[in-house]
């Protein structure tokens, strides 16, 4: 079987011409040695008559390789490629073939052989063979501008359309630059233009440490091939900052190219970009379509309830409930935060908490409950209870124009007053208590001995609360759960929200230990779980251990030797180079005896084979 190479592409390719969708053979492949942690090749390339040393796949092809998939004398159609030129000093400019995508025609297992007779193509070669019939367009014949100078005018010659990445070759004018796809840029090159909108901008903030103080924000770049974050500081935040704005196209070019830091940064991306004093920024005023605005890769908020802490999701609901604004101070540079939690819904019925911070957070309105997308949130995890916040590098947008929006808004309008919702906010009700064990049977099986924290149930007996310290002066602002410091002038202050106050809120915290045929454990329970166990709230125990009455050490009687339901946190946790397990209640119920019957005949029936009525 004979196998139809486009002859003459690899020529054409590497003088400055172009070839839409070649057909070329792969020869072989070379991992590239770099810091970089991504995988990324080098590859030889035929079109049966010339050979290609200087190509490179394109990061995300890399499985391909791996896979088996893309072997030795495959044959592919190039569906989309750029020519780069690497400047180096020493040895000379270098044009690199970057191929951006491909398909394989045929696995290299079925071909067997080279194609052809190619030879190494010589880049000093200025002669052009026409390129016979192909399934591709005619080549155009290579440009002898590209030679000139950057700063001296270039009169673009007309060309074939082309469907690929590359634009029209430019130079002075933003119009007819040959732009760069952002899948193609590394370190390993610098002269190069993308042509990208920017889906979102940071507010400025500012640092100030021991080397000095400064400021900068940050935007998420987007094109066909893929996006990028680029960061600006100082000097380039006056420049740039107003001149930016979201949703609009511009040309950048002369950026510093380097390792994310993935601490920061979520996009599918390795490289990151920082503008420098050379870097350039152009509106682009023509709308390109083929360029996408904000993708979403929505999840329900059902999947929270699972999701790992520190998970980044995108999610759309409907803003149920909106808090207030609360007032916090930052404890390591002592800044005022400004931050509200809202309520948000979806068909799933499932509701979950969402913090906004700073401007977000004072200008929003909740009370014509809008439909809220948010891309990159990040999960959080609190006694058992899921929520979601935003990140300086999250986008949020309210009553976006999307269908999900539109769809949404209209099965929230028809909902009835008295739907009832599944909070995996709430601490008390939502974390699932997970598996049912002995209090001997979880210290014996280690959990909550792993990285991260573990949930589990347990019936158990209180043996003993102490009395001591097991109840505090909060901070009267809601959300705010910081002991206060009292003034001796009728004042309390909060270091946490740096205010003062003439009141506060009895907040409680009992040390607790818990025991049953198996063994015994001391556990930690906070306020409402707490006030469930003793039968009385926080305000009631606080006035009684003030006026040191019998009747706050009945409190703590009445519970002692009683039988209990508790979900709890198990979580290993290191003070003073010194680890321990710590475990704390986040519910707390009189046992359903009916529901531990139940429970017990289903253990019974699933150890011992035997069906008990």
């Amino acid at each position: 079987m004979s196998y139809e190479l486009t002859k003459g592409a690899i020529q054409t390719i590497m003088t400055g011409g172009e070839v839409v969708c070649p057909v070329l053979q792969i020869l072989g492949s070379k991992e590239i040695s770099s810091n970089n942690p991504s995988k990324r090749y080098r590859i030889l390339i035929s079109d049966g008559v010339h050979l290609n040393s200087y190509a490179m796949l394109a990061s995300h092809l890399t499985p391909m390789l791996l896979s088996g998939e893309l072997v030795e004398n495959s044959v592919v159609k190039i569906t989309n490629h750029v020519a780069s030129i690497v400047k180096n000093a020493d040895k000379g400019d270098k044009r690199i073939m970057v191929i951006l995508d491909l398909e394989v025609i045929m696995h290299g297992a079925q071909v067997g052989m080279k194609i052809g007779n190619p030879v190494q193509f010589d880049p000093n070669q200025q002669s052009q063979q026409p390129i016979p019939s192909q399934p591709a367009p005619q080549a155009s014949q290579p440009k002898p501008q590209l030679q000139q100078r950057i700063n001296e005018p270039v009169t673009p010659k007309s060309k074939p359309a082309f469907n690929g990445y590359q634009n029209e070759t430019i130079y002075n004018s933003p119009k007819t630059t040959k732009t760069h796809p952002i899948a193609s840029i590394s370190p390993y090159q610098n002269n190069w233009t993308i042509k990208v909108r920017v889906t979102s901008k940071s507010q400025v903030r500012t640092w100030s440490n021991a080397k000095g103080e400064g400021k900068l924000f940050s935007m998420d770049l987007v094109d066909e091939s893929g996006e990028i974050r680029a960061t600006a500081f100082k000097d380039q935040v006056d420049k740039f900052y107003d001149m930016i704005e979201e949703d609009k196209l511009y040309y950048i070019s002369k950026c510093q190219v380097k390792m994310a830091n993935k601490k920061f940064c979520t996009l599918n991306n390795n490289y990151e970009l920082s503008f420098t004093s050379e870097t350039q920024v152009i509106p682009c005023v023509e709308e390109d379509t083929a360029i996408p605005k904000l993708q979403f890769n929505f999840a329900s908020l059902s999947t929270i309830q699972d999701a790992e802490a520190g998970s980044i999701l995108d999610f759309i609901g409907v803003c149920k409930t909106s808090g207030d604004v609360v007032s916090l101070t930052a404890r390591t540079t002592n800044r005022e935060l400004k931050k509200r939690d809202i309520t948000i819904v979806d068909r799933s019925l499932t509701a979950v908490t969402l913090t906004l911070w700073g401007n977000q957070a004072e200008e929003f309105r909740g009370d014509t409950h809008p439909v809220v997308a948010v891309k990159g949130g990040k999960v959080s995890e609190f006694g058992g209870g899921k929520s979601v916040s935003l990140l300086a590098s999250s986008v949020l947008q309210v009553n976006p124009d999307i269908p999900e929006a539109h769809r949404l808004k209209g099965w929230f309008d028809d909902l009835t007053e008295d739907a009832k919702f599944n909070s995996v906010s709430s601490r008390s009700e939502s974390g699932s208590g997970g598996k049912w064990y002995l209090i001997g049977e979880a210290v014996a099986s280690k959990v909550g001995c792993g990285e991260k924290a573990e949930y589990f149930s347990t019936y158990a007996t209180v043996m003993h609360v102490r009395q001591e310290r097991c109840v505090y002066k909060a901070c009267p602002t809601p959300d705010c759960q910081k002991k206060v410091i009292d003034q001796n002038t009728g004042q309390y202050k909060c270091e946490k929200c740096n205010r003062e106050f003439d009141s506060f809120k009895y907040r409680l915290m009992l040390s607790v230990d818990i025991g049953d045929f198996s063994g015994h454990q001391w556990i930690t329970i906070f306020q409402e779980a707490a006030e469930e166990l003793l039968g009385v709230s926080a305000e009631t125990v606080g006035r009684l251990q003030e006026e040191n009455t019998s009747q706050f050490g009945d409190i703590f009687r009445n519970v002692t030797l009683q039988p209990f339901q508790f979900k709890l946190r198990a979580k290993m946790e290191t003070y003073n180079d010194e680890s321990r397990l710590k475990m704390s209640a986040f519910s707390v119920k009189k046992p359903d005896v009916n529901d531990r019957c139940r429970r017990l005949l289903s253990e019974i029936r699933e150890l011992s084979g035997i069906e008990v009525r």
